[in-house]
Parts: C-alpha cells; structure tokens; sequence
C-alpha cells in the first residue's frame, strides 16, 4: 500500500513519546490524520465509525433537549464532534489529559480542529479525567454539576491501560464515582478496542442499574477485513445497587 508521511507535531510526555502525523494513503484515495503514544496508536482518522459510535449509542439512550454530556478523550475529536451533531445537546465538556492534543485542535493542525473549537457549546479542559472522576467536580469550572451523558475514549480497554494508575476506575469503586457526576437517568458509556469483557460487565452492573456491551464492526482496508470494538452502555438510575 503505497503511503507517504508528514509528522506534523512531536511532544515529550510523561505518559510517552506523542506524535501527530498525516499519512497520504495513495491507493486509498486518503489523507489520514494518526496520533501516536509510545509505540500505540491512539487515534486514527482512518477508523472513527466506533468513536461516533460510542456518542449515538449513548445518545439514544436518552430523552429531551439541552443535555449536558462530558467526554474523556479528545483525539482526533471524532466523538466530540457526534455528540455535538445531536440537536438535543446544549454542551460537551471534552476533558483532554494531553495539552499538546487541545493545542492541535487550536491550531487546526487536524481535521475537525477548526470545526469544535468555534462551536459556543464545545469546551475543552486540560487534566486528568480519572483524577476528576474521583473528586466531587468533574468538571472543574461548574462545582458539582450533574450532567446527562459521560463518555470515555482514553485506554485501550479495561486491561490494556496507558497508566497504571487507571487501574482504579474499571473496578466498582471507580465506577460508582463517576456514576455520582450523573443525573439520575443518565449515561456512562466507553470504547474499548477488546471484546466484551464478562469480568468488566459485573464491575459496570455493580454501579450502574443498566448495562449493555455493543459490539461495532468497521471495515478496515490496511487488513483487508472486517475489525470491531466494544462500546459499553451503562445507565444510572440514582442511588447504584448495593
């Protein structure tokens, strides 16, 4: 497959080596955006069906207008941008543990960059999700708000972690937490590139009255097949179940 690349942007972290770059994908007819820590792919504009996914799936759970919904991750944006497509959606608070990841998206360096940063209702936040989950604000500019729909796209799955230090929040403890960010009614849900995890689904149901595993299949033309991920549903109902 006949490629070219341009890296667009590299950063030293404490969480690895990040890299932004475009790939000129001549067979495919494609200009592809990747972002890469470490020797892992994070992102790639190449496979987004499950990212948009991950917003409708949760979405659809939900019923009247002005919902408040948060996202883990930003990336590439390709979540962000499906919950902001939602005419119900009056906000997203898109919470984003990399600086130089919201700093691309400012400079318009990727795709959507330009399209999320000028919309009134999008907000980006620099810190640690799982660090906010645990506190009694995830959002900090908003004490105590409650929101609708909470959305993740950080690890690759509840056992292939970036940190460690995640570990806490696929358990039950870490998952009531951010149950408690949630009106009573709302939605947590999460990408997971792993098939459904039966040991994760009894975590989720010990915080939440509601859960579900969606399997998302895409086609992906580097393998010549089709690939899936995992996007997990979860609605709480108030109180989570003893």
């Amino acid at each position: 497959m006949s490629t070219n690349f341009e890296e667009l942007d590299y950063q030293q972290t404490e969480l690895g080596d990040l890299i932004l770059r475009r790939r000129r994908m001549v067979s495919l007819e494609a200009e592809v955006f990747e972002i890469k820590l470490g020797d892992s792919f994070l992102m790639s504009s190449l496979f987004t069906k499950v990212e948009i996914a991950l917003a409708q799936l949760a979405l659809a759970e939900l019923s009247g207008s002005n919902l408040d919904v948060v996202v883990g991750g930003l990336g590439l944006g390709y979540t962000t941008r499906a919950a902001l497509a939602n005419p119900a959606v009056g906000s997203v608070v898109v919470i984003e543990t990399l600086s130089p990841v919201i700093d691309w998206h400012r400079r318009g360096l990727v795709p959507l960059g330009a399209q999320l940063t000028t919309d009134p209702r999008c907000r980006f936040v620099q810190g640690d999700f799982f660090q906010l989950a645990k506190s009694a604000s995830i959002d900090p500019e908003n004490p105590g708000k409650k929101f609708h729909a909470i959305l993740l796209d950080i690890d690759h799955s509840p056992r292939s972690l970036l940190h460690q230090r995640h570990q806490f929040f696929y358990e039950a403890a870490g998952l009531r937490q951010v149950a408690a960010h949630l009106h009573p009614g709302g939605v947590f849900a999460m990408w997971s590139d792993d098939p459904p995890d039966e040991e994760f689904l009894r975590e989720l149901d010990l915080a939440f009255a509601d859960t579900r595993a969606h399997i998302v299949t895409f086609a992906n033309p580097l393998l010549e097949c089709d690939s899936a991920s995992t996007v997990y549903v979860a609605r709480f109902l108030g109180e989570p179940p003893s």
